[in-house]
Formats: C-alpha cells, structure tokens, sequence
C-alpha cells in the first residue's frame, strides 16, 4: 500500500524533532495524507501550552478541535479510525489482534533499548547488543509476508519503521543474515511518504 499523498482536516501534532514514538505518529498520519500543524517541541522545556492541553506534559500530543490525545497507541488508532482511507490495520478481529500483540512486542521488547542507548555510557553497549540478538531473533517474522506480519502497511509497520531508520545511528549491525530486516526497511524509506515524515533532525540520522 502507497503512502497517501491525500490532504483533509488541519490537525495539531506537538512533536519532539527525534523520537520513536514521535515519528510513529507522523508517520500515521503521512500514510493517510492528513494535513497538520507541527509543533516542535523539546520535551525537557514543553511550551505552556502544552501543559495546559496534556496533564503528563508528554509527546506526542494531537489535538483535534475539542478533542486532546496523548498516547501514541490511542493516537494512531484514533487515527486509522478517524481517517479511515487507507486503512491500517485488517478487518477481520484475529488479524487485528495479531497485529496489536505485535505492536506491544515492538513496545515492550525493543524500544526501551532505544532510550538506553541514547542515554549512552555501559548500559548503552548492553542495549545496543540485546536489541541487535532481538532482531536476529525475529528475522522469520519478517519472512512472513511484505510487510510486517503483513500484506499492506499497517499501524505495527508505522511502530516498526521509525525504529529500523534509527539502527544506523543508534550503532546496531545486523549481520548478513538479517538482510530481510534491511530489505523490509528499504520498502518503507523509498516511499515519498516516509519522507514526508522525517523531521530534519530524524532525515540526517542517515545522511
């Protein structure tokens, strides 16, 4: 499924420039051509704004007229619910709950690596290899279909996808042997609509 390049309702996303979670969302909304306003926001000083909108001061928060979300899980599927074309996840209940268990994979499993190799010193290398064996470990979900778990871009793709973009500056190789993790990224990149949305700061991650 081609990322859409069509446009509806102004929405308002506040937005860290580099986050996991962050750029999931963005990416959500990419894939269903929604147009939005973008607030950058450094997580460390939130604006007064977004105090007043989201009791947890945390990104990132949409904002749909009277309406103000504030976890990445409730947001994308609001999303895929509010904007129903493309849609992101099957239709039928055992397929959609597939998908939600690996959303909670990606969550559980392996992004909390992320923050711990950002956070750098020793338990940064201990992440960093943790995170690299999850992968190895998972190549034959990746194997199952084009996407992941899979035939159409899904929500648990716009979970993963950020994540792949990061390896390269987060320091985790994969080995040749999980070239279909690579493989199953470079679908996702080459589509316009990923590029759409990497903020600057996430496109010079791989530049």
């Amino acid at each position: 499924m081609a990322l859409s390049q069509r446009s509806r309702t102004i929405l308002t996303l506040y937005s860290a420039t580099d986050e996991v979670q962050c750029h999931r969302v963005r990416l959500v909304l990419a894939a269903k051509g929604v147009v939005y306003d973008l607030v950058p926001v450094n997580p460390q000083s939130p604006p007064e704004d977004l105090l007043d909108l989201n009791p947890y001061n945390s990104v990132p928060t949409l904002v749909d007229r009277d309406l103000v979300l504030y976890d990445t899980g409730v947001i994308c599927e609001y999303l895929d619910e509010r904007y129903p074309h493309p849609p992101l996840m099957p239709v039928d209940p055992l397929s959609r709950a597939r998908l939600r268990l690996a959303i909670v994979r990606v969550e559980r499993d392996w992004l909390p690596f992320v923050a711990q190799i950002e956070a750098g010193g020793r338990p940064a290398e201990t992440a960093r290899k943790r995170l690299r064996e999850a992968l190895i470990a998972s190549v034959p979900l990746f194997k199952a279909a084009k996407f992941f778990l899979n035939p159409e871009l899904s929500l648990a793709d716009c979970a993963l996808a950020p994540l792949i973009w990061r390896l390269p500056s987060l320091g985790v190789v994969l080995p040749r042997e999980a070239h279909v993790i690579e493989d199953y990224g470079d679908r996702i990149f080459r589509n316009p609509g990923f590029t759409r949305s990497l903020t600057p700061e996430e496109k010079a991650l791989r530049e």
